[in-house]
């Protein structure tokens, strides 16, 4: 969703990688593939259940993708501001720049969402883009203005003890009391949801615009965004882990095992839950995450595993081309499938609907076949990245 987070005022291309590290890479691209495949199934229908998010409650691979993009911005973060704030850089100006990349990042979420056809009021100024936005202004602006690092994890556990405080015990308005009046950490009724509800009604009665995904809630609403910067904190820590720690790999294994169990005691009380980012998804997924780089980190950049294995090379270097431009990815994927819905195919229906049915040639549709258009879907979005590579281009905003 988003290519490695650095501090260029604008939209620009940059030519080469070396200063870049494998791992966070590889893993981003690795987290791209597995969000286009979740989002461009060719029968919604017809769904391995790895890929579906959880109903409400639980954690499926499909629920590890966006945490795992917040993450890695986070560990990228410190890999670009802390040298230039040690460098002596204005940190004002650094500030400036953190603000300009998160309002490109959500004109970019606008411009998406009103393609392919526009109407005010259907506008939804939620979702994936805007809370990267949110997060990345947030954590880039208090690595500028906090340099106490022991702060980072304070700010963390304020948060997440914070918001699973306030969703059990602060009152709903004409609603009551969590877990008297109403369900604990229900999809509508929550503190999440009602001030979603609120800004909407408010937003929609003063700039005609502001839907929500759902009728009654968000899953990228406001309140769930302070969890989801936890996450990027998380990553922050992580990226200096990774910068300046002895033996990187096993510190992140043993904190990345330490969230896993955290998150899975808490999730007894709060139960683990994407859509209302929980603070017990938080401690799990940044456990998941955690691991995952650990793993990646010791396979490419400690023992580069890719010198000695031409398949693992040949892995590494997919996974790297659609980790650099991840951003150009998730559009072109978004575009793309808008555009093949919107197209009309030989005899009605969609052009999407009927290149998935020539593929089954005239066989049933099932999970299988399901996942083999998702899979040629995400092979159509590699295309674009790869011919930024070719050319030795990052996008960068």
């Amino acid at each position: 969703m988003t290519a490695a987070p650095t501090a260029a005022p604008s939209v620009a291309l940059s030519r080469g990688a070396s200063s870049r590290v494998i791992s966070i890479d590889a893993l981003r691209g690795a987290t791209v593939a597995v969000m286009i495949l979740v989002n461009n199934p060719g029968d919604w229908g017809q769904v391995y259940p790895l890929l579906r998010h959880a109903a409400w409650n639980g954690c499926t691979l499909a629920d590890l993708v966006f945490p795992s993009f917040l993450f890695l911005m986070g560990c990228a973060i410190p890999l670009s501001l802390d040298r230039r704030i040690a460098q002596g850089t204005d940190r004002g100006m650094l500030s400036r720049q953190i603000f300009r990349r998160a309002a490109l990042l959500f004109a970019l979420k606008l411009l998406l969402s009103a393609y392919p056809y526009f109407h005010l009021s259907h506008l939804r100024l939620y979702g994936v883009l805007t809370r990267i936005a949110a997060c990345y202004l947030a954590v880039g602006l208090f690595c500028v203005w906090v340099p106490a690092r022991r702060l980072l994890p304070v700010a963390i556990g304020v948060i997440l003890v914070g918001y699973w405080l306030a969703l059990r015990y602060v009152p709903i308005p004409h609603a009551g009391l969590p877990g008297r009046d109403f369900p604990l950490f229900d999809a509508r009724m929550n503190l999440g949801a009602w001030l979603d509800r609120a800004i909407s009604a408010w937003s929609l009665h003063w700039l005609h615009m502001g839907r929500l995904y759902e009728d009654g809630w968000d899953p990228e609403g406001a309140l769930g965004t302070l969890p989801a910067i936890a996450t990027t904190m998380l990553g922050v820590i992580a990226g200096r882990m990774l910068r300046d720690g002895d033996a990187p790999s096993r510190r992140l294994a043993v904190m990345g095992v330490g969230l896993l169990a955290s998150g899975a005691v808490w999730g007894l009380a709060f139960p683990i839950n994407k859509s209302l980012w929980s603070s017990s998804f938080v401690l799990w997924t940044g456990g998941v995450s955690m691991c995952v780089l650990a793993l990646f980190h010791l396979a490419f950049d400690t023992r580069r595993v890719q010198d000695r294995s031409a398949m693992m090379g040949r892995i590494l270097l997919v996974l790297r081309i659609l980790g650099m431009n991840a951003l150009v990815a998730f559009l072109f994927s978004g575009f793309l499938a808008k555009t093949l819905m919107l197209l009309p195919a030989p005899g009605g229906g969609s052009l999407s609907d009927w290149l998935y049915h020539l593929a089954c040639h005239g066989a049933a549709s099932g999970m299988f076949t399901s996942l083999l258009f998702a899979l040629a879907f995400c092979a159509a979005c590699f295309v674009p990245v790869w011919g930024l590579w070719r050319r030795h281009m990052i996008v960068r905003l």
